[in-house]
């Protein structure tokens, strides 16, 4: 159910990317509100640190698979709507297409191919942090399964027909012009034999592991959560804190 190494080898330049809509604020606090190209996603990684949401980082997984010379597109789901989610379909060199989807901190792209002499049915680890997964293929979707430490079960459906890129980047040029008023970010960070999931989400945060979920103790101001926040990404404290300043205005209104 692995990708071959060719696709993996692209997939593991993203291990330490969060998930974001920090950046996003942090933008619209200078002005700006856009979708940005990946020379501009690239500059801001190297000098502040950040990525983005996932909008961003499907676009990002694109270029990186193009410069490879592998056949990937964007799926995605309710698009220029608040629920809008995108992700990746690539290709290895056989045509056997695999889910690849940063937004949501999968730890590992997957095999949808159900009809492939590798495909496994039933529960998988090791794709995604602090869960098993079950993945059930259709004809134009994909269904998968999370199966939670708690015995709970949530799912998600992937729907696979291609997104072209004039759509998509209509799609994110509305996604990245529209500021929910609460920030949310999502990192995957090693906790002792795993890689588990942490996430910064209604001005609380918490990890969630394969022994369940540990909620932080709570804080009161921005600069405590800079500190946090930094310390879990190791993102640019100024960026931070005009990023949280801009979502905490936005509350009060």
């Amino acid at each position: 159910m692995q990708a071959p190494e060719e696709i993996l080898k692209i997939w593991r330049k993203f291990d330490d990317f969060p998930m974001e809509t920090l950046t996003k604020a942090w933008l619209h606090s200078r002005g700006e509100g856009r979708q940005r190209d990946t020379g501009t996603m690239k500059s801001h990684l190297e000098r502040y640190g950040i990525t983005g949401n996932c909008f961003d980082l499907a676009l990002w997984l694109l270029d990186k698979f193009q410069q490879g010379e592998m056949e990937a597109y964007p799926i995605g789901h309710d698009l220029n709507t608040d629920k809008a989610h995108v992700a990746v379909v690539v290709l290895d060199k056989t045509g056997n297409r695999y889910l690849c989807d940063l937004g949501d901190q999968w730890l590992q792209p997957v095999l949808i191919e159900g009809n492939h002499s590798l495909f496994v049915t039933g529960k998988l680890e090791g794709f995604f942090p602090a869960s098993d997964i079950e993945v059930l293929p259709g004809e134009s979707a994909v269904e998968v399964l999370y199966h939670r430490p708690n015995g709970k079960t949530s799912r998600q459906v992937y729907e696979l027909t291609p997104i072209n890129m004039d759509t998509f980047m209509e799609a994110a040029n509305r996604s990245q012009s529209n500021v929910k008023s609460e920030p949310l970010l999502e990192v995957r960070i090693p906790y002792k034999n795993e890689i588990a999931h942490w996430e910064f989400c209604d001005w609380k945060s918490f990890l969630s592991t394969t022994e369940g979920r540990v909620y932080d103790p709570p804080l009161f101001s921005i600069t405590e959560w800079v500190e946090r926040i930094h310390g879990k990404t190791g993102y640019d404290k100024e960026m931070l804190e005009e990023a949280l300043i801009f979502y905490q205005k936005k509350r009060k209104h």
